[in-house]
């Protein structure tokens, strides 16, 4: 076959193969265009998803019947001021976006341009039908319906309204997210799903757009280095969700989806999160136009940096800065649905005489305690009669009568109790505390060993056993653990080879104490085997050292004194991150007087 031409609606149709996906694609393009005309406000409307049809309507500058003449035709464009591609600073440019929606639907487009009169033009699957003037207010309209009318075998890999109705919201709310300055309104079936004021800060926006919870929940982000400035916010560890798609990259204010920032953000939460759980950041990133390339994607929803692995360093570190920050917070309120499960005694109609032996608690119920339960001009009352059967409050090696401390100085409060073993109690001057032994000293020990590694340089000090342990594994196993004998050198662990199917232990971390040391090991060399081609050696090393700390930390069902639970508090409002466990749960949570009130129906 010898080389042509191809015709023009052809042409088109190819490019709006690369632009125009489905109907989320056709909204961003058009949203794009409304923010690069200056727009305030942007209105979008939705039929069935966009699958019947959708619209957007902006306040930006319009255009003229000239204009929109040129722009309906490909490469032709407003945005490019010179020949300098790398400095393009609009959220596109590539002059294609209308002529290709126009090509595979029915598209209309209205704009006027201050001062000017407003023109109309209608175009179906790339013919104009007719044109003329239009009576608008200064903007655009433009409206876009039957979707691939005329091209079935584009149609039916449609998705069906609710599939699309969803991505069309995410292009929305990632744009309003990237642009806090402009007011954002979406409406589909008549219903209105996202309404942004403009002039938002970015906390009040991301907040707006994704949970209200994350403002009380989050800390804020910022990072500057070699020209490139990172701004956002992250969530605090506590804080997470079982899916990673409430995580956002903006990039000169365009919002891109890049593996960068997944990596980024996994290697930023080691270790202060579950493997199954997912954070909610939002970052910011200015990076000068010659160190970024935007125009690898047609839809402009990837990029590439110049130093891809400075800003994936940055990242990180940014991240792991604000987190520290952050020191001991966590989730700042138990959950609704923990709340609910409360449940208040019902009533009694009569309200039997509790002060009298002829009450509930009589002679003639409790033979063997035949005297009244108060004695008349008694100043004190006598236990109940199954007193002796109650368990003793545990926790009450001395005698937990400490004054309350000051809000600020100490927010964890002062121990009053231990509940099941498990659970230390404490009262703050805002609140209940509820403190989880185990996962809080977890996050401790933790941390300890870390600052051990970092001020020593040469490792954690270890503690030589006095005869050396035998831990049999499998083969494999213990190929893994004699592979990484000297990471684990550096924190306490001595092993060598002991055959072809056991290691044996020679040194344990001295911070652990006397540990289950199979355990210790056998969880060790379970996770190098799960996780140790795809982490790196920072995260490798971190998490050895979580799986330690897990196994030298002061497990659940020992009982502490008063003493012994205060000093946990007071660590923990001075150790980074002790607001979370090694797997991200929370290690304390906060019943506030007004949860409390409610709880007992005062509220």
């Amino acid at each position: 076959m010898s080389i042509r031409r191809l015709p023009n609606a052809l042409i088109n149709r190819i490019a709006a193969g690369e632009v125009v996906e489905r109907p989320a694609s056709a909204l961003k393009e058009l949203a794009e265009n409304a923010i690069d005309a200056g727009a305030s406000h942007i209105y979008v409307t939705l039929q069935s998803g966009g699958l019947e049809g959708l619209e957007v309507v902006d306040d930006g500058c319009g255009m003229s019947a000239e204009d929109m003449a040129l722009a309906l035709e490909r490469h032709a464009t407003s945005k490019l001021p010179d020949e300098h591609i790398e400095n393009v600073s609009t959220m596109g440019f590539r002059g294609e976006a209308l002529p290709s929606i126009a090509s595979v639907s029915h598209f209309t487009i209205e704009s006027r341009v201050a001062g000017g009169d407003g023109w109309r033009r209608v175009i179906d699957h790339g013919e104009l039908l007719e044109e003329g003037p239009a009576a608008i207010p200064k903007g655009t309209r433009v409206s876009v319906s039957n979707l691939f009318g005329k091209i079935p075998a584009r149609r039916k890999f449609l998705r069906t309204p609710r599939s699309e109705y969803a991505a069309c919201s995410d292009v929305i709310r990632r744009l309003a997210m990237a642009r806090p300055d402009i007011a954002f309104t979406l409406e589909h079936q008549g219903r209105r799903s996202i309404a942004v004021q403009g002039g938002d800060d970015a906390l009040t926006r991301v907040a707006a757009l994704t949970n209200r919870a994350l403002q009380g929940n989050s800390v804020p982000v910022d990072l500057e280095r070699e020209g490139v400035h990172l701004t956002g916010i992250a969530g605090l560890p506590t804080y997470n969700r079982g899916v990673a798609d409430h995580q956002f990259l903006f990039v000169n204010g365009r919002p891109v989806k890049d593996r960068l920032l997944t990596g980024a953000v996994r290697g930023a939460y080691a270790d202060m999160l579950a493997r199954d759980r997912h954070p909610i950041v939002a970052l910011f990133l200015d990076v000068p136009n010659e160190a970024v390339d935007v125009n690898v994607h047609p839809a402009k929803t990837e990029v590439r940096f110049r130093d891809a692995a400075m800003i994936r360093g940055m990242i990180v570190s940014g991240l792991r800065k604000a987190l520290d920050e952050g020191g001991f917070r966590s989730v700042q309120r138990p959950a609704e649905s923990a709340l609910s499960n409360w449940q208040a005694e019902p009533v009694e109609t009569k309200h039997p005489d509790i002060f009298t032996a002829q009450g509930p608690i009589s002679a003639a119920s409790h033979p063997a305690q035949a005297t009244p339960a108060v004695s008349e001009g008694a100043s004190s009352f006598s236990a109940p009669p199954d007193a002796e059967d109650i368990a003793p409050i545990m926790g009450r090696a001395a005698v937990a009568a400490e004054p309350v401390p000051n809000a600020v100085q100490h927010p964890l409060g002062v121990a009053r109790g231990q509940v099941a073993k498990t659970y230390i109690v404490a009262e703050a001057e805002d609140g209940l505390v509820i403190v989880d032994q185990h996962a809080a000293h977890e996050r401790l020990v933790l941390e300890r060993m870390r600052k051990a590694l970092a001020a020593s340089g040469g490792g954690v000090a270890s503690q030589a056993m006095l005869m050396p342990e035998v831990v049999e594994l499998d083969e494999t196993a213990c190929d893994r653990l004699e592979e990484r004998a000297a990471e684990l050198a550096e924190f306490g662990l001595e092993l060598e080879r002991f055959g072809p199917s056991a290691v044996l232990v020679r040194a344990t971390p001295a911070m652990l104490g006397n540990g289950d040391i199979t355990g210790l090991v056998t969880d060790i060399a379970d996770e190098l085997a799960a996780y140790d081609e795809s982490l790196s050696l920072k995260e490798r090393i971190d998490l050895v050292a979580a799986t330690m700390a897990c196994h030298g930390s002061v497990r659940a069902g020992r009982v502490l004194n008063v003493a012994e639970m205060n000093a946990l508090l007071r660590e923990m409002e001075v150790t980074p991150h002790s607001g979370q466990c090694n797997h991200g749960r929370p290690t304390w949570v906060k019943l506030a007087h007004g949860d409390i009130e409610k709880l007992f129906g005062r509220k």
